[in-house]
């Protein structure tokens, strides 16, 4: 019987853990749908409830408001991710080789982990892709992330960067590279699939040319003395 992965969150996330019941972890997997499916914006704790079967006083036991429901999904993706780089990376000692890892990791098509039973992260990706910037881009960014909120995303960011500074332990700018990465690899997919006159991948739609793309940047970034 294969292990599930445990990802422990912020507590200040939720009113009550979705994953110790299994309506939180309901909330959870078919939020994560419904999002997919409707878009942020037309999303509603109504709407979940229905699409679910129980009452949004249900729903509303577990979060306060769509935005800290999205912040939980979104931060439980990034705390996924670091992992998943952890695990890739282990038994690898060339940084170079690491960061072109990542970078794959990042860009690439994501499959569904069968180590998470109630988390589809096919989907969650591509609301990774089209949502996530919705968690920060508010005026109640200080005070979220004061509470932490947007550490999982923050420590995958350190993560890259050290490696990055141990390719080349001169480079200024380690921590803005990463999280260029990361971002970068969102939009030129977003990009590529729904504006791909903003890209140079309009004729052929393939995330290899995106990963491509990424590692020529990076590397001609930190190659620099």
């Amino acid at each position: 019987m294969e292990v599930q992965l445990q990802i422990k969150m912020n507590e200040k996330l939720f009113l009550r853990n979705p994953e110790q019941t299994e309506l939180g972890k309901k909330i959870v997997q078919h939020g994560i749908q419904l999002i997919h499916e409707i878009g942020f914006e037309s999303f509603t704790f109504k709407k979940l409830a229905e699409y679910i079967g129980t009452t949004e006083a249900g729903v509303y036991r577990y979060f306060d408001n769509k935005h800290r429901l999205l912040i939980y999904i979104t931060a439980w993706y990034w705390s996924w991710v670091q992992y998943r780089v952890l695990f890739e990376t282990k038994n690898i000692n060339s940084p170079e080789v690491k960061l072109k890892k990542i970078i794959t990791l990042l860009a690439k098509t994501v499959e569904d982990d069968n180590k998470t039973l109630h988390v589809n992260e096919s989907i969650l990706h591509q609301i990774i892709i089209a949502e996530a910037s919705k968690t920060y881009l508010t005026k109640n960014v200080t005070e979220d992330n004061k509470d932490l909120f947007f550490k999982p995303y923050k420590d995958l960011c350190a993560l890259i960067a050290d490696i990055i500074l141990s390719f080349n332990p001169k480079y200024k700018y380690p921590r803005s590279l990463a999280s260029t990465i990361i971002e970068m690899a969102q939009f030129q997919i977003f990009f590529m699939n729904n504006l791909p006159s903003l890209t140079d991948f309009a004729k052929n739609k393939n995330e290899s040319n995106v990963v491509a793309f990424l590692e020529d940047l990076v590397f001609s970034a930190v190659r620099k003395r």
